[in-house]
């Protein structure tokens, strides 16, 4: 090749890409869907075929409201109560998003909310990972790697979180990563689960928490001063506390975002997501670049691709035709992922030196 490739769809999704914030819920083939349900049971889905049902789920999640959006999740979630379900549904996960060029990606999802059928948690657990290494192992086949680690998520308007926390420490040596808070911010702050979060300090154990998406900077505040948290899952609102009043040498940054920018702390940005929730009003108004410009560890994330009928070469593709972008930015935004991923530095590194900056050479040209 002479030249850079063109930064088009198809030249992105060659480009490896590493991924932090992705929702195993929000992830499901809408055939799949549909073909779940049928084995389950399950007959309240609000269309029979998959091009309508995969419009459904776009359509209903474009409400600008992040407690509407999540409503969207009761019919993924039903249809992943058994170990068939779960592990069907994390191996499809594994092959799409390898197929899409995704070589390193951190899949979170709560186990409380597939227990309908009898299934412990540790069980959950268990046929999850396994469907990720099966997903893994048939990617391979295929010519892609990747590498899938697993977050735990408890959810944040219940009780089980230190439970929760508890099963990322029991299986933080079979692939799980991390641990994660979701659901509602509002009413929900993260510093009702403070007992999880000690546990997981004492234990050294890594943990994001969504923060910043639909509540404004006390939520972050919070995640970082009282909770601790290793990354900001979304944290959009951190904007809160910048101004820009000309040039962007002269944006005064507050205390928050100043500390936030300092310790490098990522920043799980789903660009697509934080749009249809509301928590920014379009995607040329997506303070992804203000934060990028600034140098604030940003990275690019689907968030739940179902939903957003997204992949992560979609997402890229968006922020380039909005901003600019040129493939050593998306490179960085890359390389800003994989030093922020939840497992050992020698790991990522190796990731780093052998795949993202050999590929990227190769678009470059």
């Amino acid at each position: 090749m002479t030249g850079p490739a063109p930064l088009d769809l198809a030249s992105i999704r060659r480009a490896p890409k590493a991924l932090l914030h992705d929702h195993l819920d929000g992830g499901l083939r809408p055939e799949t869907v549909l073909e779940l349900a049928a084995e389950c049971g399950y007959d309240q889905l609000p269309a029979q075929d998959a091009e309508s049902l995969g419009a459904w789920f776009r359509d209903a999640a474009d409400s600008g409201s992040l407690e509407l959006y999540l409503e969207t999740f009761a019919h993924t979630v039903a249809v992943m109560q058994t170990p068939e379900g779960l592990r069907r549904v994390a191996r499809e996960c594994a092959i799409d998003l390898a197929a899409d060029g995704v070589v390193y990606a951190e899949v979170r999802f709560a186990p409380e909310q597939h227990l309908e059928k009898g299934l412990t948690l540790d069980e959950v657990v268990e046929h999850t990972l396994a469907g990720f290494r099966e997903g893994e192992a048939i990617a391979a086949e295929q010519g892609d790697i990747i590498r899938v680690t697993c977050l735990l998520t408890a959810m944040r308007h219940a009780a089980r979180s230190r439970e929760i926390a508890e099963l990322t420490v029991r299986f933080r040596d079979s692939g799980v990563g991390g641990f994660d808070i979701a659901g509602a911010e509002a009413g929900f702050p993260p510093t009702r689960h403070l007992d999880a979060f000690e546990y997981l300090r004492v234990n050294h154990a890594h943990f994001t928490i969504h923060a910043g998406e639909a509540f404004g900077l006390p939520s972050i505040h919070e995640a970082l001063a009282f909770c601790g948290c290793d990354r900001l899952g979304h944290g959009v609102r951190i904007t809160d506390d910048i101004s820009v009043p000309g040039d962007i040498e002269d944006a005064q940054l507050g205390i928050v975002a100043d500390y936030v920018r300092d310790m490098r702390v990522p920043l799980e940005l789903c660009p697509s997501s934080n749009v249809q929730t509301g928590a920014v009003p379009s995607l040329d108004k997506h303070p992804f670049d203000l934060l990028a410009r600034l140098r604030f560890r940003v990275t690019v994330n689907t968030d739940n691709r179902l939903m957003s009928d997204t992949t992560m070469s979609q997402e890229m593709l968006k922020l380039v035709e909005t901003f600019g972008y040129g493939w050593s930015d998306l490179e960085r935004f890359t390389i800003n992922a994989m030093k922020s991923a939840f497992i050992p530095f020698p790991d990522r590194l190796k990731i780093i030196d052998e795949i993202i900056k050999p590929r990227y050479a190769v678009l470059v040209g």
